[in-house]
Parts: structure tokens; C-alpha cells; sequence
């Protein structure tokens, strides 16, 4: 999506006037009658998103008004604005009082559109001039992760299975010059990976379980570990979901494309970190040899976990991954998952919940929240509920007992068991836009890695 913002040249570009909601009684006073005129025809007040196209003489668009609400410093109205304007260069007329990377970035992320399966191809797009001290590479690099991660979640099961995802994660690998190693199918009990090939096994073979890990960077750097759980498709196993719970099944790989999707900037960035991206992928699919509830799983951390709902599949997968980086001894991890739908009760669709016991990586989270504008929300890790998850026959259960009933904390206090000692923190993400608003499409959507990338830049600095 990067083309959408290009550097300034000899042309000019159609100018856009942002206008504040108080600015905009005295900016109408002193445009052109002409201008006044089709600003009241379109009801135009300044109001956060609010376009108005002024023409010239001959009927083309010769000024943009557009509204940037009350005070003009968020860059969120921008992200709905490429998206409404016929195919042209346009510039930003004035002085921005949001940070002007962001506005570019917004423009870049609202102008991304999903045309893989239709056969009417989105049209030339409207291109913003880079406002002054937007840097164009950053705006590239962050546009293109963030179109990777909702590439992959848009893409159904049929053409983003484990296999596909794997091929995904190889390319990164190789355009990066990083190491990449696969287990799968049986080898991954051999391997030390029993949960996730319980998991996995029952698919069709070509659609079987692997465990993917990615590895960049110098080994005298911190080293930086991120998890994202790959479900190809969720079923829900034999504890089947219903049709409604199972038609957005595609996305249960979200955090697998995170994951990615931040080792992109990251190493795009080449951040002086030693970088590791382990990515469970599997299919929770139905056959005769499918896991059972009931049924107790041995795991790479050697506690035994009984299975009470094969519907909570995303969490075994992630113990073995976690128990995996803590053998590399990081300075920080972090996992992406698409893990409850309890997430979503809390917070719902646009807010992540995140978990940490960790208390200057959950303020230096907020910050970054904050500056990127990637609405993130720290969740406590809840000791009292830790109990709900005893088994009468094993050490653990996945699947907590209902007096608890916070399901995104029990599923966060079930990670906590297998994760790394030190800085952890584990993100609930969602991974799509259920309603559709500026900017943001039906479909997939790029949650927390702005934030972490941000994160991580300064906990991480170069030089």
C-alpha cells in the first residue's frame, strides 16, 4: 500500500483543507462564494470526517474541505479519507496538528482493500503528497506488515492453510536472510511438540500440523521471542461450534499473521534485536483420530493437561510454542492470538486486552498505545481465577471451571503457566472489522503491532 503516499514532486496535487469544528465558522467567512456554497450544499461543519469536493469551473475537483472534528490531533479521520476521493494526487494544504508519519500512515492503511477472489478490480487510487516530516520508508515498511497480516486473515481456509502459511513464513525468512526451521506431521512428537500435533493430527494430511521458527539476527543481541497461534481453520473439534461461531473460522490464524506481520518491521527495521517467530499452525479438524474431551495431553513443559473442551485448542498449541521460547532465554516475549471470545464481551472488537505481570512493559505499552493510536487495554492476570483451572486427574485443564467465567484472564493465567520467566505478555487480538466505517472495511484488521512495533523501537534502540 505504499504507492498510495508518494514524495513530493513538480505536481502539486488537488489540496485537501482540514478544518477543525471551531475553525470552521471563520474559514467560511473568507472562501470564495463558490466554495461557501458547496460547503452548505454538503452540510459541511468541520465535524471528524465530514469531505466536501469543491470543483473549478470546469467541473473537476479543485480544493477537498475536510473535517477534522474537535481539535484536529488525532490522525484517525485521515484513515477514512483515501478511501472517498476520485483517482488523483492530493496535498495537504496547511499546517497538521497530528503527527504528520501517522496521517500519512492512515491514509496508506484506509486505502488497503481485500480484491484476491473479485473480479472487479478496485480503480486507480487517490495518492497523497507526503506531508513534511512523514517519513516515507516507515510509512512503506508499517503500510506493507500491516496489509501482509490482513492478506492472510482474509484469505480462506481453502488457500491459507498451514501449508500456505508455512510458504508465507519462508519467503519472510528468505527475504530477510533469516534461518527458518519446520517440524511436522509426526515428527513433531519427537520433536518435543505433542500438543501441537494433538491438535493437528485429525486433518487431511496435506493440511497437517508444524511448528514454524524463524530466527534473525545477531546472537549477541537481547533476544526477542514472538508467538502467534496459527489455526488455519477452527471447527471447534468434536466439541463442534455452531454455524454462526464456526463462518469467521478463517481468522483463528490472526496471530500467526501478527507475528509475521511484526518480524516484518522488525527486521525491516533492522532492529538490534535476535529475533525468534515460533508459529504453531494447524487445522482443529474432525476424524476419527481427533483429540477427545477428556482426553489428558502430554506437553513440551511436561505437564499434563486434560481436555474438557476441544473447542479451546488455541491454547494447547501456544503452551508448547511458550515452552519453546523459554528455552531461548529471552529478554522479552510476546504472543498474539485470537484466543477467547470472551475478549470481545470486555472490550469488544476495536479495543485488544492485553496481559502482563510486568509493571514498565505494561506502562511502556500504554505509551506506545497512546502515540500510535492502536486502541490496546491492559487486563489484570486475575490469581484468584488461577484455580479453575485444577484437574482431578492431571495438572492442568484447558478449559476453566464456570464459576470463574472471566474466559479471556483463565485463558491468559493458562499461557502464564508455560510462558518464559521474565517480561511476557500476551495479546487477545480479534484480527477483523465487524462493521464497516472509514477506513475500516468488513474484513480483516491489523491489531497491536503498530503499538509493539513502537514498543520495541524504544526499548530496542539502535546505536
Amino acid at each position: 500500500m505504499s504507492d498510495v503516499v508518494i514524495p513530493a514532486g513538480a505536481d502539486l496535487g488537488i489540496p485537501i483543507r482540514p478544518v477543525t469544528s471551531a475553525d470552521w465558522a471563520d474559514l467560511a467567512e473568507r472562501l470564495p462564494p463558490e466554495s461557501r456554497a458547496a460547503a452548505t450544499l454538503g452540510k459541511f461543519t468541520g465535524k471528524a470526517g465530514e469531505i466536501v469536493l469543491i470543483p473549478d469551473a470546469a467541473g473537476a475537483v479543485a480544493e477537498v474541505l475536510f473535517g477534522l472534528g474537535d481539535d484536529g490531533a488525532s490522525s484517525k479521520p485521515w484513515r477514512g479519507l483515501s478511501s472517498r476521493l476520485p483517482a488523483g494526487d492530493y496535498r495537504i494544504q496547511g499546517a497538521l496538528t497530528a503527527d504528520p508519519l501517522l496521517v500519512a500512515l492512515a491514509w496508506a492503511l484506509g486505502a488497503y482493500r481485500f480484491g484476491r477472489y473479485r473480479q472487479d478490480k478496485p480503480g486507480a487510487p487517490a495518492r497523497l503528497i507526503a506531508p513534511a516530516r512523514a517519513d516515507l520508508d516507515r510509512v512503506s515498511l508499517l503500510a506493507a506488515a500491516c496489509a501482509l497480516a490482513k492478506d492472510m486473515v482474509n484469505t480462506p481456509a481453502n488457500d491459507m492453510g498451514p501449508a500456505e502459511m508455512e510458504a508465507i513464513a519462508r519467503d519472510l525468512a528468505a527475504a530477510h536472510g533469516a534461518e527458518i526451521v519446520v517440524v511436522e506431521g509426526h515428527d513433531l512428537i519427537s520433536a518435543g511438540y505433542p500438543a501441537v500435533h494433538a491438535v493437528g493430527r485429525a486433518a487431511h494430511p496435506a493440511r497437517g500440523p508444524r511448528m514454524v521458527e524463524i530466527s534473525w539476527g545477531d546472537p549477541a543481541h537481547p533476544v526477542l521471542v514472538v508467538v502467534g497461534k496459527g489455526v488455519a481453520f477452527d471447527t471447534g473439534g468434536l466439541d463442534i461450534k455452531p454455524g454462526g461461531s464456526m463462518r469467521l473460522m478463517k481468522k483463528d490464524m490472526g496471530g500467526a499473521a501478527h507475528a509475521l506481520a511484526l518480524g516484518q518491521m522488525i527486521m525491516g527495521a533492522d532492529l538490534p534485536v535476535r529475533l525468534h517467530i515460533l508459529a504453531p499452525l494447524v487445522e482443529n479438524a474432525i476424524s476419527g483420530d481427533a483429540m477427545r474431551p477428556g482426553d489428558v495431553l502430554a506437553s513440551r513443559k511436561g505437564l499434563s493437561i486434560e481436555v474438557g473442551n476441544t473447542d479451546a485448542e488455541g491454547r494447547l498449541i501456544l503452551a508448547d510454542a511458550l515452552t519453546r521460547a523459554a528455552e531461548l532465554e529471552p529478554a522479552l516475549t510476546l504472543d498474539l492470538a485470537t484466543l477467547t471470545g470472551a475478549a470481545r464481551v470486555a472490550l469488544g472488537p476495536q479495543v485488544i486486552p492485553f496481559y502482563t505481570d510486568d509493571e514498565p512493559l505494561a506502562a511502556a505499552i500504554a505509551r506506545a498505545s497512546k502515540a500510535t493510536e492502536d486502541p490496546l487495554w491492559r487486563m489484570p492476570l486475575w490469581g484468584g481465577y488461577a484455580a479453575s483451572l485444577d484437574s482431578d486427574i492431571a495438572d492442568l485443564k484447558n478449559d476453566p471451571d464456570g464459576w470463574a467465567q472471566a474466559g479471556s484472564i483463565t485463558a491468559a493465567l493458562f499461557l502464564k503457566r508455560f510462558a518464559p520467566p521474565g517480561p511476557w505478555v500476551h495479546f487477545d487480538i480479534y484480527a477483523w472489522n465487524p462493521k464497516a466505517r472509514p477506513g475500516f472495511p468488513v474484513g480483516a484488521e491489523a491489531q497491536a503491532i503498530l503499538a509493539l512495533f513502537a514498543m520495541l523501537e524504544a526499548r530496542f534502540p539502535k546505536g
